[in-house]
């Protein structure tokens, strides 16, 4: 993350400010206790100057510098890091006992002001509402990532990946950038589950939509690691602000066309007294259910071994009777008085998950990939499983084949311990608040930046933290490690609520790619350039070539 901007940010706000403002503001700034540099000698912490804080630290860094920097700072002070960026504190933590005493905190669930980027396309929406909003917003989406509903989508999974192996195979024996196809495979996905776009249905719109959604990631990536984008009053004069308006107009056109569309035929529907959603009966999957033992939810299956917050309230339980699809239940849920949600908001909602959808998963199948194409013999186990459940076959994946893709979900867990999508969380605190590591007292108003990929490399709760290895996540591994020592998902109340979708996608994406292609690299992972702001990516590209996959065992190879 570039910090540096952030320090003139307390000048210059979201406000036009006068000449005695910005004057008033440096003097107020000057004169706090924290910037005298006789108050920070030897203690062990970097020097922060008067206005700017550490920010010029990340002056002139490229993105994958930054990445370093941070690194080489838990190196040097330890598990809680403290800087100033500008008027504001900000205290970096590293130690899973300290992270969870923020991320399992019913009252310091408020994202930092580093979210703001996002206000333009997603406004009020689950990643950045807070209090009352927030709770109740979730309530109401929570249950679309319900189990039955997860079921439902593995045919869109399969369609979408069968889709992109075809899209793939003019790049047969070169070198290419993967990331290109992860990310649009995963907006298509996107584009019918969360909004019921499919291939057949889709015009130029729903192209022009995927594109913008992409395009639109980037200039939020551009402004967090260059510094002079993040002023609004900068920005406004660059091209990057005409391109955002364009792209946010075919983005919050299209969602505001799709639920304009999805509300009248509701209100037709109720008025002839038809189905007014797209229902989906539990009884059509009961056939499905006995491959499942006793589990309940897929926390049960893919996530055994790891708490899951969703499933230890109710906000899971939609009822007997129907299950909806996302667009579809927030709309029933609006039309029918059960919970008050304007269409404002249900468009919010949908951006938000398009958005939170899209990046994450692109990049973490990307690194996938990569990770089989570097480590063959990981590739090998890998197939060989598949070999087990499909054997020649070309047949599509079902729910119950997931189920017993128990290496290749260990392989995804490693690659997002390795390389978390979200490489870092930021959290407002709303008040003091005490942490384990020495009984330090956090300020309320100070930003706590969790360090996701430090945590998962800490060598306490992992044998050699910076190699590959899936067996990282065997049963016996797991059962006793910190709860908030894995957490490519976030964890606690604010967890990420679409993780199961997240990895169900994952399953039937790679296992289809890998049925069909061996992944080959020739770039090793202490070559690659990681650049993290937003979401965890490599600068270098995700650079693999593909070859045609022999569908034998590797035994009789």
């Amino acid at each position: 993350m570039n910090f540096f901007s952030v320090a003139l940010q307390i000048i210059t706000p979201n406000k036009p400010n006068s000449p005695i403002k910005i004057v008033s503001a440096v003097r107020r700034i000057i004169s706090l206790k924290p910037y005298r540099l006789e108050d920070q000698q030897n203690d062990g912490r970097p020097i922060a100057l008067p206005v700017f804080g550490n920010a010029l630290l990340a002056l002139g860094k490229k993105p994958e510098e930054l990445v370093r920097l941070g690194l080489s700072y838990v190196e040097m002070y330890g598990s809680v890091v403290r800087g100033w960026i500008g008027s504001k504190l900000i205290v970096f933590l590293t130690d899973p006992d300290d992270v969870e005493v923020i991320l399992n905190s019913q009252v310091h669930i408020d994202k930092a002001s580093e979210y703001r980027f996002f206000k333009p396309w997603l406004g009020e929406g689950l990643l950045i509402s807070s209090g009352e909003k927030w709770r109740s917003h979730r309530k109401i989406i929570a249950p679309t990532f319900h189990i039955n509903i997860l079921k439902s989508f593995v045919d869109t999974f399969n369609q979408n990946s069968k889709s992109v192996v075809n899209r793939m195979k003019p790049e047969m024996g070169k070198e290419f950038d993967v990331h290109d196809y992860m990310s649009g495979v995963t907006v298509d996905i996107l584009l019918e589950t969360a909004m019921g776009i499919t291939k057949e249905t889709q015009d130029e719109s729903g192209f022009d939509y995927a594109m913008a959604v992409m395009k639109m990631c980037d200039i939020i990536h551009q402004r967090h690691y260059k510094f002079w984008l993040r002023f609004d009053a900068i920005f406004k004069f660059t091209s990057f602000f005409e391109k955002q308006k364009n792209l946010l107009g075919i983005i919050h056109g299209l969602t505001n066309k799709v639920i304009k569309n999805k509300k009248e035929k509701y209100i037709h529907n109720k008025s002839q007294g038809l189905a007014t959603a797209t229902v989906v009966e539990e009884k059509t999957f009961d056939k499905d259910m006995s491959g499942l033992a006793n589990a309940k939810t897929l926390a049960d299956t893919v996530f055994k071994g790891y708490r899951d917050d969703l499933d230890f309230n109710d906000e899971n339980d939609v009822g007997e009777k129907k299950r909806l699809a996302f667009l579809d239940l927030m709309i029933e849920a609006a039309q029918s008085g059960a919970h008050k949600i304007t269409d404002h908001e249900i468009k919010e909602e949908v951006d938000t998950i398009m958005f939170e959808g899209h990046d994450t998963t692109a990049a973490g199948s990307s690194f996938v990939l990569c990770l089989l194409g570097i480590h063959h013999d990981i590739q090998t186990r890998v197939y060989d499983e598949l070999y087990s459940i499909f054997g020649d076959s070309d047949r599509p994946c079902t729910f119950e084949d997931t189920l017993q893709m128990k290496y290749l979900e260990r392989v995804i867990f490693e690659s997002l311990r390795m390389y978390p999508p979200v490489p870092i969380i930021a959290r407002k605190l709303n008040r003091d608040v005490k942490i384990s590591t020495n009984n330090y007292l956090l300020p309320a108003g100070s930003t706590v930046v969790v360090g996701t990929f430090q945590i998962h490399r800490n060598p306490k709760y992992y044998k050699n933290p910076n190699v590959f290895d899936p067996d990282n996540f065997l049963p016996e591994n797991t059962s006793n490690r910190h709860y908030y020592s894995y957490i490519p998902f976030s964890a606690g109340p604010r967890s990420c609520v679409g993780r199961k979708y997240a990895l169900l996608k994952l399953k039937v994406l790679l296992s289809t790619i890998l049925r069909n292609y061996k992944m080959e690299s020739d770039v090793t992972e202490d070559q690659f350039v990681l650049q993290a702001d937003i979401i965890l990516k490599r600068t270098d590209g995700f650079r693999v070539k593909i070859a045609p996959r022999q569908r034998v065992p590797s035994t009789a190879v």
